[in-house]
């Protein structure tokens, strides 16, 4: 949110923001985000600040770290007329110190925190011509009543991680038909420890990110298409690897196959000791969950790479609340689980053979390495050598998110699965979701990686229910 010039003039306007109460709930650092840019918050968000202040969630932790900047900024000597100066910032931070007469029409009844909100910055816009009022909320209603007013409001954009969620990074290209009559000149093929490598000079590894998966012709082609993943990106050149085949019946994970190209890259992803991070993003049906928990079942009984699997998610209901839930931390998050239980049983068929008692026996070996953790008890904790699997996360902030990958210690994997046409969190958005946050700024680093799983493997009725509902 920079300068801009008045539109038909070359002037630069003065800007006054006026801030809602659920931009700082949402962004603490939303006081530091307007560049030279004045701010003024009005009496009634300080009130509703602190109402919001207590409890354990996220929003009342952002609600008491408002405060404390606030705190730090009001020193003894400072004149609240003047505004108060901005760290990281060129504007000024300015308080509401006396009350504003201004008429709203009858049918916004006084006394609401929306619609005194809208009659400070109706003042203000009369006070101050020479400036431009400008009313940031993440509340749709409140910028569609400010609308009619005719005041000037807009959305907080400084949590987009993206400007459109088209741009998205995918984890995986096309090639063109003539790709290797363009890179062909100066190609570089070896072998090592069974592994084949490519040595690339040209035009298209300008574009490519570590980890990323390159096919040739189409996404959708035979087992014997080329396939390989970008394992160094340099200004002159890129070293790719063929990627192992996890179609095949040889490379069965935990008695899974990929049915498509997309979940054979999500596993290679999966299965790659080198990849500290993942993420799979997908709509229903398209295997994230089943891929996940195969690989690590397998890496941590047959490979022993991982001690156990740690499996979280944020509980945000579809629905209305059940209420309270009796019984200790996982049974608690039980319910939220129907996915893992899903998922669990299809893969404890591999031991039909043994009968009915080897499928129990091989459900209760499993479980024993299974932990389901909640979200609201991570702080403070560190996880070595575990196998993380954090579902549904594009329920998540980008705070929320930055919390819980930094609880990785030595040799932990961690994984996020999530599908951001389905937020179900308020003030949350596909551009704004934690998971789209770390898909963009993970996609430069070599030990992570990322796909996006297209097409559904569950049934025809769920694949028509996608299309067509």
């Amino acid at each position: 949110m920079s300068r801009q010039e008045v539109a038909g003039s070359n002037e630069v306007r003065a800007r006054l923001y006026i801030l809602d109460t659920n931009v700082l709930m949402h962004d603490p650092s939303a006081l530091f985000r307007f560049q030279e840019h004045d701010i003024l918050l009005p009496m009634i968000v300080l009130e509703e600040l602190d109402q919001h202040k207590k409890g354990l969630s996220e929003q009342a932790r952002n609600v008491r770290q408002v405060s404390r900047y606030l705190d730090e900024m009001l020193t003894d000597t400072a004149d609240l007329d003047q505004g108060l100066v901005l760290p990281y910032a060129q504007g000024r931070l300015y308080f509401q110190t006396a009350a504003h007469q201004q008429v709203l029409p009858e049918d916004l009844a006084g006394g609401k925190a929306d619609n005194e909100i809208l009659a400070v910055t109706l003042a203000l816009q009369n006070r101050h011509p020479e400036k431009d009022v400008i009313l940031v909320s993440k509340d749709i209603n409140l910028r569609i009543k400010g609308r009619t007013l005719g005041i000037r409001v807009e959305d907080y954009q400084n949590d987009r991680a993206l400007d459109d969620v088209d741009l998205l990074y995918t984890g995986a290209e096309t090639l063109s038909a003539d790709f290797w009559e363009l890179h062909s000149r100066d190609l570089d093929a070896w072998q090592e420890s069974g592994r084949s490598y490519y040595k690339i000079s040209g035009p298209a590894i300008q574009r490519w990110h570590p980890n990323q998966f390159i096919a040739l012709n189409t996404l959708e082609g035979s087992a014997e298409d080329f396939a390989a993943i970008v394992r160094e990106v340099h200004p002159e050149h890129a070293i790719i690897e063929r990627i192992t085949d996890y179609r095949s019946d040889r490379h069965a994970v935990w008695g899974i196959l990929a049915r498509n190209p997309e979940q054979n890259f999500a596993l290679n992803l999966l299965m790659d000791p080198d990849i500290d991070f993942v993420t799979l993003l997908g709509h229903a049906g398209t295997g994230k969950t089943l891929l996940t928990l195969a690989a690590a079942l397998h890496q941590i009984f047959e490979q022993k790479r991982y001690s156990e699997v740690i499996i979280t998610r944020a509980t945000v209901p579809v629905g209305d609340e059940i209420g309270f839930l009796p019984g200790t931390e996982e049974e608690k998050m039980l319910p939220w689980m129907g996915a893992l239980e899903d998922n669990l049983e299809i893969l404890a068929r591999g031991s039909d053979e043994s009968g009915s008692w080897g499928r129990s026996a091989t459900q209760d070996l499993i479980s024993k390495r299974i932990r389901v953790k909640s979200m609201s008890f991570m702080r403070g904790r560190t996880f070595l050598e575990k196998f993380v699997i954090i579902d549904e996360a594009q329920n998540l902030t980008s705070k929320e998110m930055k919390t819980l990958i930094t609880r990785a210690g030595p040799g932990t994997k961690i994984v996020c699965l999530g599908n951001i046409a389905q937020i179900d969190t308020p003030y949350l958005t596909e551009t704004t979701s934690g998971l789209t946050y770390v898909v963009d700024r993970f996609k430069d680093w070599a030990y992570s990686g990322h796909i996006t799983l297209r097409r559904g493997e569950r049934s025809r009725l769920a694949d028509f229910a996608n299309d067509a509902l």
